[in-house]
């Protein structure tokens, strides 16, 4: 068997290569070509959506009479997905991308709007700064002005780094020891001050609710409600207020008996309402 992927031809010594005839191909001639969709676009016949990346085999040739600065356009010939209906586009050289030509519509696309509408205010800068001396310099004190800032930014940013570089990992850990620290010291503080604070209520409380006795000895002692008798609140109040608990007292009106009392007082015998029978399932 002989090997199929040989290194070396063999050419007899009566070989002329000018002997093989050239194949001639029309000047204008198509090409098959696999290639994909370069843009999302419609198909004018069926609406039919062809988008970005969509593989086809089309046909390619040269555009006649047209090139930019020598570079020379090409034709693209597909058909539509659903209605195979022709759609052909070209290459642009000036905006380096591919323009739509017959059979579909680009779809969209408002990056390439706002490239286009810079590109134009560029244009339109440059004009006017051709026909204006003033302007021309003017923005081109605003664009040293805008470099200068960047600098200085970009200087910025380099001293930070540098100062970044030169701390010490020691440093850091003492640095965040320390914080630490301090932290404890305002949480043990914080603690003490809640405490005293609780201790001042308690003893408020133990003013208010506790009452001081002194025993024939001299020595005080202290009764609470569940020791004995609970004390007066109206010992508890000011004298303004103790003077306004009487009055409220004497010139409220006597509270009204229940019927049942008032029934029982009067000798009249009310019937009791029987208990309804057990259902009996």
């Amino acid at each position: 068997m002989s090997e199929r992927k040989v290194l070396n031809k063999y050419y007899p010594p009566d070989f002329d290569p000018s002997k093989i005839p050239r194949g001639k191909r029309p000047k204008n001639s198509q090409q098959v070509v696999r290639l994909m969709a370069p843009f999302s676009m419609r198909c004018n016949t069926c609406g039919e959506y062809i988008y970005k990346g969509k593989k086809f085999n089309a046909r390619k040739e040269t555009v006649n009479g047209e090139d930019y600065f020598g570079i020379r356009i090409f034709r693209f010939y597909i058909k539509c997905t659903l209605c195979s209906a022709e759609i052909t586009f070209k290459t642009d050289p000036k905006n380096t991308d591919y323009a739509a030509e017959h059979g579909a519509s680009r779809n969209f696309e408002p990056w390439r709007e706002e490239r286009i509408a810079d590109e134009e205010d560029r244009l339109a800068k440059l004009e006017e700064e051709e026909n204006n001396p003033m302007r021309a310099l003017e923005n081109r004190t605003v664009d040293s002005k805008r470099e200068m800032d960047i600098l200085d930014a970009l200087q910025d940013i380099r001293a930070r780094n540098a100062r970044n570089e030169k701390v010490d990992d020691e440093a850091i850990q003492e640095m965040l020891a320390r914080r630490m620290n301090e932290e404890v010291l305002e949480e043990d503080e914080a603690e003490v001050e809640r405490r005293r604070w609780e201790e001042e209520d308690q003893k408020e409380a133990e003013r208010v609710f506790s009452k001081l006795e002194t025993d024939a000895g001299g020595k005080v002692t202290l009764k609470r409600k569940a020791d004995g008798e609970a004390p007066d609140v109206k010992s508890l109040l000011s004298e303004t207020s103790r003077q306004m608990v009487e009055a409220k007292d004497v010139l409220a009106p006597p509270a009204k008996k229940p019927k049942t009392a008032l029934a029982n007082s009067l000798g009249i015998k009310t019937a009791r309402r029987k208990p309804a029978p057990a259902k009996v399932t």
